[in-house]
Protein backbone atom coordinates (compact mmCIF):
# COMPACT_ATOMS: atom_id res chain seq x y z
CA UNK A 1 0.00 0.00 0.00
CA UNK A 2 2.81 2.34 0.48
CA UNK A 3 4.25 2.06 -2.99
CA UNK A 4 0.74 3.18 -4.02
CA UNK A 5 0.64 6.32 -2.02
CA UNK A 6 4.07 7.30 -3.99
CA UNK A 7 3.18 6.67 -7.38
CA UNK A 8 0.17 8.92 -8.53
CA UNK A 9 -2.15 6.43 -11.48
CA UNK A 10 -4.66 9.20 -13.10
CA UNK A 11 -8.02 6.92 -13.05
CA UNK A 12 -8.74 7.44 -16.81
CA UNK A 13 -5.71 5.46 -17.82
CA UNK A 14 -6.57 2.72 -15.59
CA UNK A 15 -9.99 2.61 -16.82
CA UNK A 16 -8.63 2.82 -20.53
CA UNK A 17 -6.58 0.15 -19.78
CA UNK A 18 -8.94 -1.93 -18.55
CA UNK A 19 -10.69 -1.46 -21.19
CA UNK A 20 -8.26 -1.72 -24.19
CA UNK A 21 -8.90 -5.09 -26.19
CA UNK A 22 -5.16 -4.50 -27.74
CA UNK A 23 -2.08 -3.09 -26.44
CA UNK A 24 0.85 -2.53 -27.25
CA UNK A 25 3.88 -1.60 -24.80
CA UNK A 26 7.08 -0.77 -26.06
CA UNK A 27 10.42 -0.79 -23.51
CA UNK A 28 13.88 0.52 -24.11
CA UNK A 29 16.97 0.53 -21.71
CA UNK A 30 15.40 2.22 -19.07
CA UNK A 31 13.62 -1.19 -17.83
CA UNK A 32 16.64 -2.98 -18.22
CA UNK A 33 18.74 -0.50 -16.44
CA UNK A 34 16.78 -1.31 -13.06
CA UNK A 35 17.88 -5.10 -13.56
CA UNK A 36 21.43 -3.56 -13.28
CA UNK A 37 22.00 -3.99 -16.85
CA UNK A 38 24.32 -1.34 -18.33
CA UNK A 39 23.35 0.69 -21.02
CA UNK A 40 25.21 0.69 -24.72
CA UNK A 41 27.39 3.10 -24.26
CA UNK A 42 27.44 2.11 -19.86
CA UNK A 43 29.14 -1.01 -20.80
CA UNK A 44 32.23 0.69 -22.02
CA UNK A 45 34.00 0.02 -18.62
CA UNK A 46 37.18 -1.87 -17.58
CA UNK A 47 39.42 -3.13 -20.51
CA UNK A 48 36.74 -2.08 -22.68
CA UNK A 49 36.69 1.58 -22.04
CA UNK A 50 39.21 2.62 -25.08
CA UNK A 51 36.70 1.63 -27.25
CA UNK A 52 33.47 3.40 -28.36
CA UNK A 53 30.66 1.05 -29.43
CA UNK A 54 30.50 2.62 -33.01
CA UNK A 55 34.18 0.71 -32.74
CA UNK A 56 32.98 -2.63 -32.61
CA UNK A 57 29.09 -2.97 -33.43
CA UNK A 58 29.35 -2.42 -36.89
CA UNK A 59 29.98 -4.96 -39.99
CA UNK A 60 33.03 -3.66 -40.35
CA UNK A 61 34.36 -3.85 -37.41
CA UNK A 62 33.35 -7.80 -37.63
CA UNK A 63 35.07 -7.57 -41.09
CA UNK A 64 38.45 -6.59 -39.27
CA UNK A 65 38.52 -8.19 -36.07
CA UNK A 66 36.08 -11.25 -35.40
CA UNK A 67 37.23 -12.25 -32.68
CA UNK A 68 37.39 -8.90 -30.87
CA UNK A 69 33.81 -8.51 -31.73
CA UNK A 70 32.64 -11.74 -30.44
CA UNK A 71 34.85 -11.44 -26.87
CA UNK A 72 32.95 -7.97 -26.42
CA UNK A 73 29.52 -9.56 -27.17
CA UNK A 74 30.51 -12.34 -25.35
CA UNK A 75 31.11 -9.98 -22.24
CA UNK A 76 28.29 -8.06 -22.41
CA UNK A 77 25.97 -11.87 -22.79
CA UNK A 78 28.08 -12.55 -19.76
CA UNK A 79 26.81 -9.26 -17.67
CA UNK A 80 23.24 -9.87 -19.10
CA UNK A 81 23.02 -13.18 -17.71
CA UNK A 82 23.53 -12.40 -14.30
CA UNK A 83 20.52 -9.92 -14.34
CA UNK A 84 17.33 -10.91 -13.07
CA UNK A 85 13.89 -9.39 -14.61
CA UNK A 86 12.84 -6.50 -12.22
CA UNK A 87 9.41 -5.98 -11.10
CA UNK A 88 8.44 -4.00 -14.14
CA UNK A 89 9.12 -7.28 -16.06
CA UNK A 90 6.80 -9.23 -14.34
CA UNK A 91 4.28 -6.64 -13.94
CA UNK A 92 4.12 -6.81 -18.28
CA UNK A 93 3.73 -10.61 -17.53
CA UNK A 94 0.49 -9.64 -15.55
CA UNK A 95 -0.62 -7.04 -17.92
CA UNK A 96 -0.37 -9.93 -20.80
CA UNK A 97 -2.84 -12.47 -18.49
CA UNK A 98 -5.43 -9.39 -18.63
CA UNK A 99 -5.28 -8.10 -21.80
CA UNK A 100 -7.07 -9.85 -24.86
CA UNK A 101 -4.44 -9.02 -27.33
CA UNK A 102 -0.82 -7.39 -26.07
CA UNK A 103 2.38 -7.25 -28.05
CA UNK A 104 5.30 -6.15 -26.34
CA UNK A 105 7.99 -4.04 -28.66
CA UNK A 106 11.14 -3.69 -26.93
CA UNK A 107 14.49 -2.24 -28.28
CA UNK A 108 16.40 -4.02 -25.50
CA UNK A 109 18.52 -6.99 -26.37
CA UNK A 110 19.07 -8.93 -23.09
CA UNK A 111 16.09 -11.24 -23.11
CA UNK A 112 14.76 -10.28 -20.12
CA UNK A 113 11.30 -9.75 -21.22
CA UNK A 114 11.18 -13.54 -22.15
CA UNK A 115 12.98 -14.66 -19.30
CA UNK A 116 10.52 -13.25 -17.13
CA UNK A 117 7.50 -14.84 -18.78
CA UNK A 118 6.45 -12.76 -21.58
CA UNK A 119 5.42 -14.32 -24.47
CA UNK A 120 4.22 -12.14 -27.26
CA UNK A 121 7.74 -9.87 -27.48
CA UNK A 122 9.31 -8.54 -30.63
CA UNK A 123 12.95 -7.66 -30.48
CA UNK A 124 13.80 -4.79 -32.64
CA UNK A 125 16.97 -5.12 -32.38
CA UNK A 126 17.56 -8.42 -32.29
CA UNK A 127 18.99 -10.72 -29.03
CA UNK A 128 22.36 -11.01 -27.16
CA UNK A 129 20.71 -14.76 -27.07
CA UNK A 130 21.32 -15.46 -30.87
CA UNK A 131 23.52 -15.66 -32.96
CA UNK A 132 23.38 -15.88 -37.09
CA UNK A 133 25.33 -16.53 -39.74
CA UNK A 134 26.55 -13.97 -42.38
CA UNK A 135 26.53 -15.97 -44.76
CA UNK A 136 23.10 -18.47 -45.31
CA UNK A 137 21.44 -16.01 -42.08
CA UNK A 138 20.45 -19.30 -40.17
CA UNK A 139 19.82 -18.52 -36.57
CA UNK A 140 21.44 -20.13 -33.14
CA UNK A 141 20.16 -19.86 -29.97
CA UNK A 142 23.52 -21.97 -29.40
CA UNK A 143 27.04 -22.38 -30.64
CA UNK A 144 30.25 -23.77 -29.44
CA UNK A 145 32.96 -21.06 -27.81
CA UNK A 146 36.35 -21.47 -27.68
CA UNK A 147 39.36 -19.48 -27.52
CA UNK A 148 40.54 -21.15 -30.41
CA UNK A 149 37.93 -21.47 -32.52
CA UNK A 150 35.21 -18.28 -33.70
CA UNK A 151 31.79 -19.99 -34.16
CA UNK A 152 30.51 -21.14 -37.27
CA UNK A 153 27.65 -22.22 -38.83
CA UNK A 154 26.09 -25.61 -38.99
CA UNK A 155 24.69 -25.69 -42.05
CA UNK A 156 27.23 -23.55 -44.40
CA UNK A 157 30.44 -23.32 -42.30
CA UNK A 158 30.36 -19.50 -42.26
CA UNK A 159 31.16 -17.34 -39.44
CA UNK A 160 28.37 -16.85 -36.79
CA UNK A 161 27.50 -13.11 -35.65
CA UNK A 162 25.43 -11.28 -32.78
CA UNK A 163 21.54 -11.35 -33.67
CA UNK A 164 21.86 -8.07 -33.08
CA UNK A 165 20.93 -5.09 -35.24
CA UNK A 166 24.48 -2.64 -35.74
CA UNK A 167 25.40 0.50 -36.60
CA UNK A 168 24.53 0.96 -40.25
CA UNK A 169 22.20 -2.14 -40.35
CA UNK A 170 18.18 -1.75 -40.58
CA UNK A 171 15.94 -3.03 -38.41
CA UNK A 172 15.01 -6.52 -39.25
CA UNK A 173 12.00 -5.90 -41.59
CA UNK A 174 9.48 -8.69 -40.45
CA UNK A 175 9.72 -7.38 -36.69
CA UNK A 176 9.36 -3.41 -37.78
CA UNK A 177 6.52 -4.53 -40.09
CA UNK A 178 5.01 -6.31 -37.34
CA UNK A 179 5.93 -4.02 -34.33
CA UNK A 180 4.12 -1.50 -37.22
CA UNK A 181 0.65 -3.23 -37.41
CA UNK A 182 0.32 -3.45 -33.81
CA UNK A 183 0.91 0.26 -33.09
CA UNK A 184 -1.76 0.94 -36.59
CA UNK A 185 -4.57 -1.74 -34.65
CA UNK A 186 -4.24 -1.19 -31.08
CA UNK A 187 -6.39 0.65 -28.13
CA UNK A 188 -3.59 1.64 -26.10
CA UNK A 189 -0.05 2.58 -26.47
CA UNK A 190 2.38 2.24 -23.63
CA UNK A 191 5.87 3.57 -23.69
CA UNK A 192 8.18 2.36 -21.14
CA UNK A 193 11.84 3.52 -20.03
CA UNK A 194 12.74 4.65 -23.27
CA UNK A 195 14.32 8.26 -24.30
CA UNK A 196 11.78 7.94 -27.49
CA UNK A 197 14.92 9.27 -30.21
CA UNK A 198 16.01 6.08 -32.09
CA UNK A 199 14.38 5.79 -34.62
CA UNK A 200 12.23 4.07 -36.38
CA UNK A 201 11.24 2.48 -33.64
CA UNK A 202 10.73 6.28 -31.92
CA UNK A 203 7.76 6.72 -34.46
CA UNK A 204 5.69 3.85 -33.48
CA UNK A 205 3.97 5.54 -30.72
CA UNK A 206 2.84 8.65 -32.88
CA UNK A 207 0.95 5.88 -35.68
CA UNK A 208 -0.71 4.77 -32.57
CA UNK A 209 -1.72 8.11 -31.65
CA UNK A 210 -2.15 9.18 -35.10
CA UNK A 211 -4.88 6.26 -35.38
CA UNK A 212 -6.74 7.39 -32.64
CA UNK A 213 -4.98 5.02 -29.90
CA UNK A 214 -4.72 6.19 -26.15
CA UNK A 215 -0.88 7.17 -25.69
CA UNK A 216 0.50 6.58 -22.27
CA UNK A 217 4.28 7.08 -21.34
CA UNK A 218 6.36 5.83 -18.09
CA UNK A 219 9.39 7.97 -17.78
CA UNK A 220 11.72 9.53 -15.24
CA UNK A 221 12.45 12.48 -17.50
CA UNK A 222 10.31 13.75 -20.39
CA UNK A 223 10.16 12.70 -23.66
CA UNK A 224 9.01 13.70 -27.33
CA UNK A 225 6.56 11.11 -26.78
CA UNK A 226 5.55 12.22 -23.20
CA UNK A 227 4.50 16.11 -25.05
CA UNK A 228 2.01 14.33 -27.17
CA UNK A 229 1.03 11.70 -24.52
CA UNK A 230 -3.00 11.33 -23.79
CA UNK A 231 -0.89 10.42 -20.02
CA UNK A 232 2.78 10.98 -18.55
CA UNK A 233 3.39 9.14 -15.49
CA UNK A 234 7.30 10.16 -14.06
CA UNK A 235 8.85 7.45 -12.31
CA UNK A 236 11.12 4.61 -12.91
CA UNK A 237 8.95 1.79 -14.45
CA UNK A 238 9.58 -0.63 -11.60
CA UNK A 239 7.60 1.83 -9.45
CA UNK A 240 5.13 2.28 -11.99
CA UNK A 241 3.98 -0.53 -13.49
CA UNK A 242 3.27 -2.96 -10.50
CA UNK A 243 1.07 -0.21 -9.23
CA UNK A 244 -0.81 0.44 -12.48
CA UNK A 245 -1.83 -2.99 -12.79
CA UNK A 246 -2.45 -3.86 -9.29
CA UNK A 247 -5.15 -0.92 -9.52
CA UNK A 248 -6.92 -2.20 -13.42
CA UNK A 249 -7.29 -5.50 -11.28
CA UNK A 250 -6.94 -5.35 -8.08
CA UNK A 251 -8.17 -8.99 -7.65
CA UNK A 252 -5.43 -10.65 -9.87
Amino acid sequence: MALEKQVSIPAPLVNWLRAAERVVVMTGAGVSAESGVPTFRDAQTGLWSRYRPEELATPEAFGRDPRLVWDWYRWRRDLVQKAEPNAAHHALVQMETHVHQMTLVTQNVDGLHRRAGSRSVIELHGSLERARCQGCGQRAQEWPETDEELPRCSLCGDLLRPDVVWFGEALPRAAIEQAAAAALGCDLFLVVGTSGVVEPAALLPYLAKDQGAVLAVVNPEETPQSEVADFFLPGRAGDVLPVLIQQAWPQA
